[in-house]
């Protein structure tokens, strides 16, 4: 689980590769859901809110800059 207050902290471009690291992350999980691979389920819905939170970061942060 990410903190919001380390997010904060990262830079823009920090950010987009975290969330595309995330959101690579998750693809294998739900892949590997499917194939019945994965016992911890939870960990699905952890990283799908640690992604909500790094995108409400970057949008915060361009609403600022405008």
């Amino acid at each position: 689980m990410v903190k919001t207050k380390d997010l904060k902290l990262k830079s823009d471009e920090e950010l987009n590769q975290l969330l595309s690291d995330s959101q690579k992350k998750l693809r294998e999980l739900r892949f590997n859901l499917a194939s019945g691979k994965v016992k911890n389920v939870r960990a699905i819905r952890v990283l799908k809110k640690d992604i909500a939170r790094i995108l409400t970061i970057l949008n915060e942060k361009s609403q600022n800059i405008s």
